[in-house]
Parts: C-alpha cells; sequence; structure tokens
C-alpha cells in the first residue's frame, strides 16, 4: 500500500484556513482572572471552526509498546491531551496500551492511520524502532501535525538533514525528540554553571554509558523462525531491506543493528551528550576519530571510544586545547580515569548507566545522564553555590509532554525541536556511528557539514527505503 501523501491535499498543510492552530484562552493575571485571546493564525481550530480551551489536543501514537507505552502514558496523564488512535505491528507489544486506552481507534500501519485520521488529531507521536522514526515523522510533518519522535531523531546523515529541512519549513508546528533531560533542570543549572564561570572555559567533555546491554558484534543469525501470529513481520521491517524474521531482531535486540537501530551510541547519546550541545551551542565536528573492538558488518561495536574535535571560536564558552575543543564517548565497559575531587569512597563511575564530565580551566562538574545530580568537584565551591543556588537564568519547563503542549498553545517551539536542537545533536551522533562503521577517522567542513572524506559507502550515508516508504 502507498497511501496518498495528506500534505498533497490543501486541506492538511499547515497553512491552510482549514487546519490552523487552534484558537484558545490563555490566563495571564497573577489571580488567574484576566485573559489573554491568541489570534486564530496562531492557534485556530480544525475544520476551521473555533475550538472552546477545554477542548483537548488528539494524540496518535505510532508505537506503544516498550518506550512508547511510556509515551502513550506521558501523554495521556496532561489534562490537554486525549489518546485518539494507537498504531503498534505487533499485538502483544500493545497489548497494555490497548487495554489503558480502550477508546482509542487502533490501527498496525501507521500510512494508513495518517491517511485516514490525519483531520482529526493534532499530536503524532512516534516511538518505533529507529529505523522508522524519519520516515513516521516526514509523514506526520507533511500531515500539518504537531511531532513528538522518540531519540534517536534518525538512523543516517540524509535522515537527519531531510528531517531539519521540513522541519525549519513548519515553524508553526511544534516538534520535539524525546530526549526528556532537555526539559529538565540539571541542564539548566549545568548551563548557568558554565556560563557564570564557575568553572572556567571548557576544554573538553567526557561521556560514559555501560551500554550496550543488547547483543553487539555479531553475526546475522541463521536459525530458521516463524514469524508469531501477532506480529506484522512485513510492517515491522518498514523501509528496511527484507530478512526473515529472527526473535534476534524483535521486539528489543534491534538496536545493535545498523538496519534497523544505532547502537549504544544512538541510545544514550542523545541525552548524556545533550547538555554539552546545547550548552556550547555545538554544530559540526571537524574531525571524529574512533576507536573500536573489531567490526562486524551488520551491526555496532561491543565497545568503542569515539573522540569528537571542535574548532573553537569565540561563539563558544570553551578554550579548548591547541584551538580544539574535545568530547570523548566512551561505551561498552570503558570507563573513563577518575577525576580529581572524587574520592575512593565514591564509587566509579558513579552512575553506571550514564555520566558527564566537564573539565574547565579552572575546575570540573559532573552529571549524569540527563544532566541530573550536577555536583562541581571543588567540594567547597558545591557546597556554597548549592547552599545559595545561582539566578535562574534558563526558565524551568513542566518536564517533557508539558513542555511541548505548551508549546503547542503558545506557538512556539519546544527546547529539543527538530530543527534547532535535536537535529543539530542526532546529527553530531549518526555521524559518531559512521566513523565507528567506516573504521577510520572522518573529517567534515565544521561550518557547513559537508563530508571530506572520501570512500564512505552511499548507503551508509543515505539508506535507500523498500517500496511503500519514503522521505
Amino acid at each position: 500500500m502507498t497511501p496518498k501523501d495528506p500534505a498533497a491535499t490543501p486541506a492538511a498543510t499547515p497553512e491552510s484556513p482549514s487546519v490552523s492552530r487552534r484558537e484558545f484562552v490563555e490566563k495571564t493575571s497573577m489571580a488567574g482572572m484576566a485573559f489573554t485571546i491568541v489570534k486564530p493564525h496562531v492557534l485556530g481550530a480544525r475544520g476551521g471552526r473555533h475550538v472552546a480551551p477545554s477542548d483537548k489536543l488528539d494524540v496518535a501514537c505510532i508505537g506503544v509498546g516498550g518506550m512508547g507505552q511510556s509515551d502513550v502514558r506521558g501523554f495521556a496523564a496532561q489534562a490537554d491531551c486525549n489518546i485518539y488512535a494507537l498504531c503498534d505491528v505487533d499485538d502483544v507489544n500493545a497489548e497494555r496500551s490497548y487495554r489503558a486506552q480502550p477508546q482509542a481507534k487502533k490501527y498496525k500501519d501507521y500510512r494508513e492511520m495518517i491517511d485516514k485520521e490525519y483531520k482529526n488529531v493534532d499530536i503524532i507521536t512516534v516511538s518505533t524502532p529507529d529505523h522508522h522514526h524519519a520516515a513516521a515523522t516526514m509523514l506526520a510533518l507533511r500531515a500539518g501535525k504537531h511531532v513528538y519522535c522518540q531519540k534517536p531523531l534518525a538512523r543516517t546523515v540524509a535522515e537527519v538533514r531531510a528531517l531539519k529541512a521540513e522541519a525549519a519549513k513548519r515553524p508553526k508546528q511544534a516538534t520535539q525528540m524525546g530526549n526528556q533531560g532537555h526539559a529538565a533542570e540539571g541542564i539548566r543549572i549545568l548551563r548557568e554553571w558554565v556560563e557564570a564561570g564557575l568553572i572556567g572555559k571548557v576544554e573538553s567533555v567526557d561521556f560514559y554509558t555501560n551500554r550496550p546491554i543488547w547483543p553487539q558484534g555479531i553475526k546475522r543469525p541463521t536459525e530458521a523462525h516463524n514469524v508469531p501470529p501477532t506480529l506484522d513481520w512485513e510492517l515491522w521491517l518498514g523501509p528496511a531491506a527484507f530478512r526473515p524474521y529472527h526473535p534476534g531482531y524483535a521486539p528489543f535486540n534491534w538496536r545493535g543493528w545498523w538496519d534497523f537501530g544505532t547502537g549504544a551510541m544512538g541510545d544514550m547519546a542523545c541525552h548524556i551528550m545533550d547538555c554539552s550541545v546545547w550548552i556550547l551551542g555545538l554544530k559540526f565536528p571537524g574531525r571524529v576519530i574512533p576507536e573500536t573492538s573489531p567490526l562486524f558488518p551488520e551491526t555496532a561495536p561491543k565497545l568503542s571510544r569515539i573522540t569528537y574535535e571542535f574548532p573553537v571560536d569565540g561563539t563558544m564558552n570553551a578554550v579548548g586545547k591547541n584551538g580544539k575543543l574535545t568530547l570523548t564517548w566512551r561505551d561498552g565497559g570503558i570507563i573513563p580515569a577518575r577525576p580529581d575531587g572524587i574520592t575512593a569512597m565514591d564509587n566509579w563511575p558513579l552512575w553506571d548507566d550514564g555520566l558527564q564530565i566537564w573539565k574547565g580551566e579552572k575546575g570540573m562538574a559532573i552529571a549524569g545522564t540527563y544532566g541530573e545530580n550536577p555536583r562541581l568537584l571543588d567540594a567547597d565551591l558545591d557546597k556554597q553555590v548549592k547552599a545559595s543556588p545561582l539566578p535562574q537564568k534558563y526558565a524551568r519547563t513542566r518536564g517533557v509532554y508539558g513542555e511541548f503542549i505548551d508549546a503547542i498553545k503558545n506557538g512556539t517551539q519546544p527546547g529539543s525541536n527538530i530543527a534547532g536542537h535535536a537535529g543539530p545533536l542526532t546529527e553530531m551522533i549518526v555521524l559518531g556511528n559512521l566513523a565507528v562503521r567506516a573504521g577510520r577517522a572522518i573529517d567534515l567542513n565544521p561550518t557547513n557539514g559537508e563530508l571530506l572524506t572520501s570512500g564512505i559507502p552511499a548507503e551508509w550515508i543515505s539508506t535507500p527505503y523498500r517500496s511503500g516508504y519514503s522521505l
């Protein structure tokens, strides 16, 4: 089935009056008694009719097992939202979400759901395996919907760039990647510390995770297995090249396979590297240098260390060394050296799932996966700043789902939006994977991201899709 592109229908374009943003009334007085009317061109109503402020945003969710189940719960918990439709290729994986939302319409193919329901929903969430992220998100954007996509935004450089370009054309459609730490307080505290000079200008940042916790560095399985009767394997494969079903791919271990996932880095770097990209305003590295265990052609390696080099310029709160700011990623059991300020009484690493270590001219800071539990390694300074916190320079949010809903209502973009932050962050991560697959350093133009290293297979940069799926 190749469904029509809803964006090709005049009524479905975001510029059309029939699907302009909802009109709403926002409380503005401290007592909550005064109201400001927001114009229909900012937030209108479906079908051109004005919608009362009490009317909820209808949500269609793609992929509702695993992390998708958490996203369904997250949006269902918002007073502003109604779960209108659910889509999953596996009835067993989706069972809990189906039971929790019995009123929701149910689909197996997200192309069919978007084709039939785009006039009835406001938000589309994408919580599938990585290889569907770009295709599903692009359909949702072109249908004129606000889009929430789980991390990582995409698998390849071409997918990320296509999504960034499409989202940039649609500033009135809120987009958000599900790296929830970006909406939390820790990342804001870290930025306030760095900008206040508490560690001096940044020289380097190190990252660590205990992933992978699924098989990587393996060969393709050859045993024959029957497809479970509750799973539509063709739809699960979607845009990826056909291969026979095997439980080593679905429902969980797909992360380590290049055709479906992005390995340990794709799983965790959207969280752990998020702070550095936002705080330092990073875009494109000049060089990416991989060090890995032996490579297997179809899966990410068992462990890796990847170094990114960024030329330092006047826009960064960084000094680097020899004119280069370095970010170093470690996974698969490669633990960074214990920094000064972490005593023998502390377990090291402090947090096994992930941590980040900031090294500045004057001192160091450390934080967890999402920027949580930030800590200055100068014990006296840490005690002082926690007793007398710095002024809040960056506004706090209602969390990843609340921030997204607020952005929709206000006609703005949340922090981890596709065009402004999630796209550049994801592109940096998939460039790391590209260097790993190549088994050698890759060089880029740090101004525009042009790949300067030759000999990289084109299909690693822009993977062909099967018929019925496209960007």
